[in-house]
């Protein structure tokens, strides 16, 4: 007979020395009900709130506790367990008693039929969440899910409880950066997982304890989508944000024009005006964020290219839409501007992200 995998189990921690001796005692009645080759790792970041006397005085060899001191975050200390861990299969899930660890056989045995990625999810048939939960937590969790729909179709990827197999972590041990708390997310994408498998649980509220969950993370949260949009899609991820970050502009300049026109500025004066503000301003906001990595570069020369590429997609939008309503007389010109502003935008993107905002390593 085959020899059953190892599991290795991986819990961040900070702050959870009330809940761990419950999750402790379900875990042991799992590892020793099911059979399973079992070991647990706590990833504490430096709590300071009794864990390290708890865990002294089990005298269970099963349990490992890791008391880290730099780098501190759940995404990081969930890495630094996923390197530890000595287990053929990986489950990660949380200390506060939310995630059941009675349903880790159920988890690990998708991974056996050959999925890469399983998920104990809230969100398909036979899970749930407690009948409390607020409407804005339900928003705050759903608006997530969303942001995540460019990477997978799993109706939970916010999930922090899930399960992969060494070697599928292996592909991509070397490429993990996780910002803030969805390390999941990150694992489905950089491990590049095609198949992903949903298991039913019901997610329970923390026993002990305050939520880590703050504004903070969510904006985390918000960057680690952004950098995973440009691992997984790359120069599309940057025409994307161009794009977002040119029709901003164009509110700024509407914006712009229409107070000016209000004070009683030129009309040509104001449209001047107004289009140098929107410049300016689109060029701060490609700047930092949807050519980030050039930042350190410099500003003045970064500007003048800016303002060049600008000229050469405004010229360029000029003669295309002139050149169609000239060439075909009944066309309507807002067809024939969309047309030259498309060739423009285009033109304009392709030289900041190549010449303007180009990477230097």
């Amino acid at each position: 007979m085959p020899s059953r995998p190892k599991i290795s189990v991986i819990v961040p921690t900070f702050n959870e020395a009330e809940n761990l001796p419950f999750l402790i005692e379900r875990l042991d009645s799992v590892r020793r009900d099911s059979g399973m080759d079992l070991e647990l790792l706590i990833m504490d970041d430096d709590s300071r709130d009794g864990t390290v006397e708890l865990v002294a005085g089990l005298d269970h060899k099963w349990i490992c506790l890791v008391t880290r001191t730099g780098d501190r975050g759940l995404g990081k200390a969930v890495c630094d367990g996923l390197r530890r861990a000595r287990g053929d299969v990986m489950v990660v899930m949380d200390a506060d008693l939310s995630h059941p660890p009675e349903s880790i056989p159920a988890l690990v045995t998708p991974l056996t039929n050959g999925y890469d990625f399983a998920i104990g999810s809230r969100y398909v048939m036979g899970g749930s969440t407690p009948d409390d939960w607020g409407f804005f937590r339900r928003l705050n969790s759903r608006a997530a899910t969303l942001l995540a729909m460019p990477f997978t179709n799993a109706k939970d990827p916010m999930s922090g409880f899930f399960a992969l197999r060494r070697s599928t972590y292996e592909n991509a041990a070397d490429r993990l950066n996780p910002i803030g708390y969805k390390i999941g997310l990150e694992l489905i994408v950089k491990c590049d997982c095609k198949s992903v498998k949903e298991v039913p649980i019901h997610f329970s509220d923390r026993k002990f304890g305050e939520s880590k969950l703050s504004l903070a993370e969510q904006v985390r949260y918000i960057k680690h989508i952004r950098s995973l949009l440009i691992h997984k899609y790359g120069t599309w991820s940057h025409l994307a944000q161009f794009l977002v970050v040119g029709l901003l502009g164009t509110v700024v300049n509407l914006a712009a024009l229409t107070l000016l026109v209000a004070l009683g500025v030129n009309v040509n004066t104001a449209i001047g005006v107004a289009i140098g503000i929107s410049v300016v301003f689109n060029f701060f906001l490609n700047r930092r964020f949807t050519f980030a990595y050039a930042r350190k570069g410099p500003i003045a020369g970064q500007f003048l290219g800016f303002v060049a590429a600008c000229s050469l997609g405004v010229f360029l939008n000029y003669f295309i839409a002139s050149s169609l309503v000239f060439k075909y007389p009944g066309l309507y010109p807002q067809i024939a501007a969309l047309a030259g502003i498309a060739a423009g935008t285009g033109v304009n993107f392709l030289i900041n992200r190549f010449v303007v905002f180009r990477k230097t390593t």
